[in-house]
């Protein structure tokens, strides 16, 4: 189950953030799109088949909206937080995410 949240801009459009179990920690999602269908259909197309936004319970962050509005594809993740890192981790396109290998727990 993926816990997460939208916001919905001045502009109409939303950004969804989803925390999606991946390996032993997790990463954090978010997509910019038209509408909350709209931005889970595009992560069914990469692949994400078992994505689904139940609630509101973790929206996104102003800085979280501000990182995927500034990306060139409007879909960027990182390590989910509370995951044990140190350091604020830099935000990664998903095609970075797409192309590694699952670590094992």
């Amino acid at each position: 189950m993926a816990a997460g949240g939208y916001s919905k801009l001045p502009n109409g459009t939303v950004v969804v953030a989803l925390n999606l179990p991946y390996g032993s920690a997790g990463v954090r999602v978010l997509v910019h799109a038209g509408n909350r269908a709209r931005a889970l259909t595009r992560l069914r197309n990469l692949g994400l088949r078992a994505v689904y936004l139940r609630g509101n319970a973790e929206p996104p962050t102003p800085d979280e909206i501000t990182a995927v509005l500034h990306h060139p594809d409007g879909l960027v993740w990182r390590t989910a937080p509370g995951s044990g890192v140190s350091m604020p981790e830099l935000w990664h396109p998903i095609r970075a995410l797409l192309r590694r290998p699952v670590p094992l727990a």
